[in-house]
């Protein structure tokens, strides 16, 4: 086998309790519309294991962990907690698995790790919780399965590139990994002036080679940039292994993105990822548009196991999306969301703001 696709039963029910960005199908479906399709046969997949404490440790204080664990045991966050940890709050809120859920699926990026070891694809859509701190959880995010996995591939002596297409900027694994020179962090994101994390990803950081884009970047765009730092980074940095973060929340009409690329421009640029790296871990990430991800998770899967899209999308595809219980005044929601994996064309013109970044980016001193 080639490649694994991980996951798990368990994201097949609902986290994040109600009203969540979050709290919506995005693992188990984007697995079920891979089967459908006929893209993924038994062999290639590998059921996500429960992160142990040691494991999680390798980055993680363990008071924090131990929070996690007591949470999911109590049915609550007690106030202490809450306030130390940021458990408990409308962004990172209990639910019953709090622990476990986040666990699983930060085993997961470490079973992707062990896989690109052993000189394997993989791919973990629970993985991608960019955001989390080492002491505390943030943006959604509990575990920083990324940072755990680079761990992981450092520990067997690799030099790791880590690349992150999610919309919001990396800040978690930013600041974990900025002080080893062995790691190599680079970022396409939305300007932190009007997005979250409202914080760095500037031009600025001598250690991380960050592009910050504005609002409305398309496909065209995107790609000019990505072009101007990939290679680079691969010639200049030569990695032994790369780990991508594939959040899908750079494709319109995502509810907390403000990027307009399509399904095909954002596979685009994993396929180029692809194409590059000589070991590849693969994670999931943001992405609050359930169809929307499932098909863009169905592609990133097709693409690291060397199969084609089927054109149009199996009707028994379309069946399993058209049954998702989702917004029904969503103004996106036309038939090719359901007939196809291609999004319908859109104006793609290059502002000069754009190239002047790609450009900036591309003169960062780590890829000198």
């Amino acid at each position: 086998m080639t490649a694994r696709f991980i996951a798990s039963p368990r994201f097949a029910s609902r986290g994040y309790g109600r009203n969540h960005p979050l709290a919506i199908p995005r693992v188990s479906l984007a697995h079920e519309l891979a089967r459908a399709c006929g893209l993924i046969e038994d062999g290639e997949y590998l059921e996500a294991r429960c992160a142990s404490d040691g494991e999680l440790a390798a980055f993680h204080d363990a008071d924090y962990v131990a929070a996690l664990r007591r949470a999911e045991a109590t049915r609550g966050v007690a106030q202490a907690d809450r306030a130390r940890y940021a458990l408990g709050t409308l962004e990172n809120p209990w639910f019953d698995d709090v622990y476990t859920r986040p666990a699983t699926a930060t085993g997961g990026s470490l079973q992707a790790a062990d896989e690109a070891l052993a000189g394997r694809r993989a791919f973990n859509p629970a993985g991608g919780m960019h955001h989390a701190r080492r002491g505390r959880a943030q943006g959604f995010c509990y575990f920083n399965d990324n940072v755990l996995g680079v761990l992981r591939l450092r520990a067997a002596g690799l030099r790791v590139l880590y690349v992150d297409l999610d919309a919001h900027y990396p800040d978690g694994v930013a600041e974990a990994l900025r002080g080893d020179p062995q790691v190599l962090v680079v970022s396409l994101h939305m300007d932190t002036s009007y997005a979250y994390p409202k914080a760095g990803g500037g031009l600025d950081d001598a250690q991380v080679v960050n592009l910050p884009l504005p609002r409305g970047v398309n496909d065209a765009e995107y790609l000019l940039a990505f072009d101007a730092l990939w290679p680079r980074a691969l010639e200049r940095f030569a990695p032994d292994a790369v780990m991508l973060q594939a959040g899908t929340d750079a494709i319109a009409p995502d509810p907390l993105g403000k990027f307009a690329l399509t399904t095909q421009g954002f596979l685009a640029a994993v396929a180029r990822v692809i194409e590059g790296a000589p070991r590849l871990a693969v994670t999931g990430g943001g992405g609050y548009h359930p169809l929307l991800v499932a098909r863009a998770w169905a592609g990133v899967w097709a693409l690291l196991s060397g199969r084609a899209l089927p054109e149009p999308m199996p009707a028994a595809g379309g069946a399993l999306l058209a049954a998702v219980d989702w917004q029904p005044e969503d103004e996106w929601l036309g038939p090719w969301m359901l007939e196809s994996f291609r999004d319908p064309a859109r104006a793609a013109p290059i502002r000069p703001e754009v190239r002047e970044l790609a450009l900036r980016a591309a003169r960062h001193p780590r890829l000198a």
